[in-house]
């Protein structure tokens, strides 16, 4: 009876170990075949993903490459060096050191030019000058004095005192331009007087002249009116 009690778990036990359900090997295989699909498809992305990368690298830098490069701003140039440019640019080609000969010979050579030029000149002005009577007839007349209406004055004698010499005034009025009110004012004038004709009192015409003396510009032309 013992034997038997302790044979019956075993039984069991294998009873249970083939009651257990196997797994399809067909299903197993089926599993292993889609890993292996996905697998390989994961490794043709990376590839792609690895193959693309430089294509676009390189159509990265070839749209950079074929875009046109940015002009460069104009340079801002002051004027005091824009002139300075432009006389270096007129100015002759620097030449080596010259001797003292040499110089002097260029000297020669430009004095001679200059004297030639001049000469020509005078050959020129002494063919197209007249000569002789046709030289007197196309003279102009001299002029004594100058081409002008001397200016005239009126006024009283106020100082017959010195000699030769008289003082006259003469009296203005005129309307002011804004306040339209009458403004008189005077000057007087030294007038030169050569037979001290004029005295004190007379009413005189003047007219201007020459420099006479340090303050005298006018002399006497007539007399209008005698004092009373």
């Amino acid at each position: 009876m013992a034997d038997e009690e302790t044979n019956e778990p075993e039984t069991g036990e294998a009873e249970a170990a083939v009651e257990t359900p196997e797994v399809p090997v067909l299903e197993v295989e089926a599993d292993e075949n889609a890993e292996a699909e996905a697998d390989s498809a994961d490794t043709e992305a990376d590839s792609a993903d690895t193959e693309a990368a430089p294509e676009e690298a390189e159509a990265a830098s070839g749209g950079q490459a074929a875009a046109p490069p940015r002009p460069e701003p104009d340079e801002v140039i002051a004027p005091k060096e824009r002139r300075r440019r432009k006389r270096a640019a007129k100015a002759p080609a620097m030449r080596g050191p010259v001797g003292h000969e040499e110089r002097q010979a260029e000297r020669d050579a430009l004095r001679a030019k200059n004297a030639h030029a001049r000469r020509g000149e005078r050959l020129k002005a002494r063919a197209a000058k007249p000569s002789g009577e046709a030289a007197a007839a196309a003279a102009p007349a001299a002029v004594e004095h100058a081409v002008g209406r001397p200016k005239a004055r009126q006024g009283i004698v106020v100082s017959d005192k010195a000699a030769k010499t008289i003082t006259v005034r003469v009296d203005t009025s005129r309307r002011h331009r804004r306040y339209k009110k009458i403004v008189r004012s005077s000057k007087v004038l030294h007038v030169h007087d050569e037979h001290d004709e004029a005295h004190e009192g007379d009413l005189v015409r003047v007219v201007e002249t020459r420099p006479l003396s340090a303050t005298k510009r006018w002399r006497l032309i007539e007399i209008l009116e005698r004092a009373k």
